[in-house]
């Protein structure tokens, strides 16, 4: 139903330009095992074939980038930018995210590295009204000790941060506070996951904020 959809809205009205940049940072560090990394990737994979989300994506023509992280330099751009112009470019992207290889194993989880990486690809989407890092993290933390500073440079630089923390069960929410109180940006928003099997559920909402109500 959506495809058709975004077909008539692209014949019936003028291209428009780019809305959001978006970009993707997940978290591949040592705390990730093979079978949570799995549940990360085919959640993103499902949360961008849902009819709402790929709706809102169609309409804004939303440009979409990938990240990898873990610690000190493993960062990795694994999705270079692609705009979400048509159903069968936004087919083609979700089916890449499915596809993904894990860049790296068993390191740290250097957050301020990853935010600065991020930061750092947004010069080629610069056309885009908003750019927004979406990173996701099951820890605080625990090396390069950057992530302050790199919060600051993103709200320098006009780039929302937006997380999903990844907590264990039960009702305690360290990494949520870590995130909301060290991580997003003013503008910005935590939404936590219970547990690596929430994470479709969580991204989906998550995407959803973003795109449809940019301020939380």
């Amino acid at each position: 139903m959506f495809r058709a959809l975004a077909i008539a809205l692209m014949l019936a009205t003028p291209a428009r330009a780019c809305e959001t940049a978006l970009l993707l940072a997940i978290d591949v560090s040592g705390s990730i095992d093979r079978g949570e990394y799995a549940l990360q990737i085919n959640g993103l994979y499902e949360a961008l074939r849902d009819p709402e989300v790929a709706e809102v994506l169609l309409q804004g023509q939303v440009a979409l980038a990938v990240v990898q992280w873990s610690g000190l330099g493993h960062q990795a751009l694994v999705l270079p930018w692609q705009r979400m112009l048509s159903p069968q470019a936004l087919s083609r992207f979700a089916q890449s995210t499915r596809a993904l290889p894990r860049s790296f194993l068993g390191s740290d989880t250097a957050v301020g590295e990853a935010i600065r990486f991020s930061i750092s690809q947004f010069s080629s989407v610069s056309d885009c009204r908003r750019h927004v890092i979406d990173i996701s993290g099951d820890g605080p933390e625990n090396a390069g000790h950057t992530v302050a500073h790199a919060r600051s440079e993103a709200t320098a630089r006009q780039i929302d941060i937006n997380a999903i923390a990844i907590e264990d069960m039960g009702q305690s929410a360290p990494i949520s506070n870590f995130y909301k109180n060290w991580v997003v940006t003013p503008k910005g928003f935590v939404m936590t996951a219970r547990g690596l099997e929430d994470y479709p559920r969580a991204i989906r909402a998550k995407l959803l904020r973003e795109l449809i109500k940019p301020t939380g």
